[in-house]
């Protein structure tokens, strides 16, 4: 019984085939080619869309010097407090997390990766390990003791932004002056010109011995012009914050434009 249904479908099969072939036979080739390409391509920028959505990063970096106050920012953003944040990383602090901020939200947004890098120079190669994944980076700054600091500050989003990593792919770069909230803080824009200028002289060293240097792999600014940081491939943006009260909205603001839903 089993092998007369086999065979029974084989035969309705076979004239299903028939059936198709000749319906083909009757299409004009010009329509036929038509039909054929728009689902090949249909299917072929499915497939990208599909690849694209996949390798998507959700990783925001936080870089800066020790003392600056990224892993206060870390523990903001996971735990809605700074409990956690009074002693110097000397490994990068890194998770998976809905913001706190949007705890009310789980389950409809997407995870952020956060990773916090140790600011010590001698653990800054590090950083290299996580920029090619990167959706975007934040590079915090201490509001308070700016001037102190603003030479190593200056040298090290130099490196940042100079990385073929970061440049290639246009990776956004927040500024974030943190430590808003004391009284002898520095502005924004007061940081943000200064650290123009330090750039500008560094940029103008290091040029001069370019074909030696195997650490940079891009040149920034224009020549002949004073640099400032629109002149950058990708986007910098100046920001403020205070870890240690929980003053962040404009943190999670970059990382939610950068960490799609």
């Amino acid at each position: 019984m089993d092998k007369e249904k086999v065979e029974q479908l084989k035969i309705q099969m076979q004239l299903w085939l028939n059936e198709a072939e000749e319906f083909i036979n009757h299409i004009p080739p010009v329509q036929l080619y038509t039909a054929v390409g728009v689902v090949l391509f249909s299917f072929i920028l499915l497939l990208i869309i599909r690849l694209f959505k996949r390798t998507t990063s959700n990783t925001i970096v936080l870089a800066g010097l020790s003392g600056s106050g990224k892993t206060y920012l870390f523990y903001q953003l996971r735990d809605g407090s700074a409990h956690q944040g009074t002693v110097t990383s000397m490994e990068p602090n890194e998770d998976s997390f809905i913001l706190h901020s949007e705890e009310d939200k789980k389950g409809k947004l997407r995870l952020v990766h956060i990773v916090d890098v140790p600011g010590h120079s001698r653990l800054r190669p590090k950083l290299d390990e996580f920029l090619p994944q990167a959706a975007g980076v934040v590079f915090v700054v201490d509001s308070v003791e700016f001037l102190s600091n603003c030479r190593p500050a200056s040298e090290y989003l130099y490196e940042i932004l100079t990385k073929a990593s970061v440049v290639k792919i246009k990776v956004p770069v927040l500024l974030l002056c943190n430590k808003v909230d004391k009284v002898t803080a520095h502005t924004a824009e007061f940081i943000k010109k200064q650290l123009e200028k330090e750039i500008d002289k560094l940029r103008t060293s290091r040029t001069a011995v370019s074909d030696a240097d195997i650490s940079n792999e891009y040149t920034l600014g224009v020549p002949g012009e004073p640099f400032s940081f629109s002149q950058c491939h990708n986007r910098i943006i100046v920001a403020e914050a205070s870890g240690l009260i929980g003053e962040i909205s404009q943190l999670e603001k970059f990382i939610r434009e950068n960490v799609k839903p």
